[in-house]
């Protein structure tokens, strides 16, 4: 199957059986509820997260994969259709060249946002932004879009499970952030070197 997203459109709809349907502005399927990642691999936190989600919010969970990234190459074809595979039969998955929130907002406006504390301490650090301001811009434009974030706590490398509060979200945003119970313990990454031996990339 073809899972190029082509320049004339903003995301794919892959369904849980593997059927690629490129007609997003006009689906109404459209997710009110998406879990961004990498999955690289899926693993249990990932499933767990998004029943978790899916319960608190009565909603449907659809994972999101964005094939472009901020600072590193696109991926590769092969390495989409891997991904991909891992989630069909299970979920269904959109595909974005999505890599910053604010792009995913504008695609999926309305939507919750299933994330991770790690990814929500991102959200709100200037760092992975030009400056302060790009980064309440992008907060601003993201609460007018309707959207929002749920957040998982997630163990870090000390052990410590980082909740969202002890996340510095600015005053001005703290509406757009939500807690979840559930505790992420396990990272694609650990689960790569666990494998290789090796730090491997996303």
């Amino acid at each position: 199957m073809d899972l190029h997203v082509p320049p004339t459109i903003s995301a794919l709809y892959v369904a849980a059986d593997g059927r690629v349907d490129t007609g997003y502005r006009w689906d109404p399927r459209r997710p009110t509820a998406i879990l961004p990642g990498a999955f690289n691999p899926v693993h249990a936190g990932h499933w767990g997260l998004a029943a978790a989600a899916a319960d608190v919010l009565e909603l449907p969970v659809a994972f999101e994969l964005s094939i472009a990234n901020v600072d590193k190459p696109p991926l590769a074809p092969c390495d989409v259709h891997r991904r991909a595979a891992q989630l069909t039969g299970r979920t269904a998955l959109w595909l974005t060249e999505a890599p910053r929130f604010v792009e995913k907002a504008e695609l999926f406006p309305g939507a919750v946002f299933v994330v991770g504390a790690d990814t929500a301490c991102r959200i709100v650090d200037p760092r992975y932004y030009v400056d302060s301001e790009q980064m309440q811009r992008a907060l601003r434009r993201i609460g007018e879009l309707s959207c929002r974030f749920v957040v998982a706590c997630r163990v870090d490398a000390a052990g410590r499970c980082v909740t969202l509060a002890d996340i510095p979200v600015p005053p001005p945003w703290c509406g757009l952030f939500s807690e979840i119970s559930f505790r992420l313990d396990l990272s694609s990454t650990q689960i790569r070197e666990r494998e290789t031996g090796t730090t491997a990339q996303r």
